[in-house]
């Protein structure tokens, strides 16, 4: 069963950091991008950011630019994990965020503009930034 897992969420206060993953089974992620999204209470799901299948490319959207990082697990026994880092987290960042994967037939360079074109997701875990 292809399956997608989140970790990492919790509380933390303004300023603070906190490093999300996103671990598959029963599928590898070597050909497909990997987009991080988030849904806030009453808003739309929104891309965060996205990686591309050989980590080559990366996009962030513009309100986490600089303080976001994306990235690939590349070791040998945790290459099917992505990691989402995220520093200098604001009250605006509070949401429950979801990891998904595109197959790269599908999606050639990563792209989180549209949030339903991504075959798998996780079940979420919630970010909470609050003092």
């Amino acid at each position: 069963q292809l399956q997608l897992v989140e970790s990492g969420g919790g509380l933390v206060q303004p300023g603070g950091s906190l490093r999300l993953a996103c671990a598959a089974s029963g599928f590898t992620l070597q050909y497909y991008n990997i987009g991080w999204f988030r849904q806030a209470p009453g808003k739309e799901r929104e891309g965060v950011s996205c990686i591309s299948s050989n980590g080559g490319t990366t996009n962030y959207a513009d309100s986490v630019k600089g303080r976001f990082t994306i990235a690939r697990d590349n070791a040998k026994n945790t290459e099917n994990t992505v990691y989402l880092q995220m520093n200098s987290l604001k009250p605006e960042d509070t949401a429950v965020y979801y990891c998904a994967a595109i197959p790269t037939t599908v999606q050639p360079m990563c792209d989180m503009s549209d949030p339903y074109e991504y075959d798998y997701w996780g079940q979420g875990t919630q970010v909470t930034v609050s003092s």
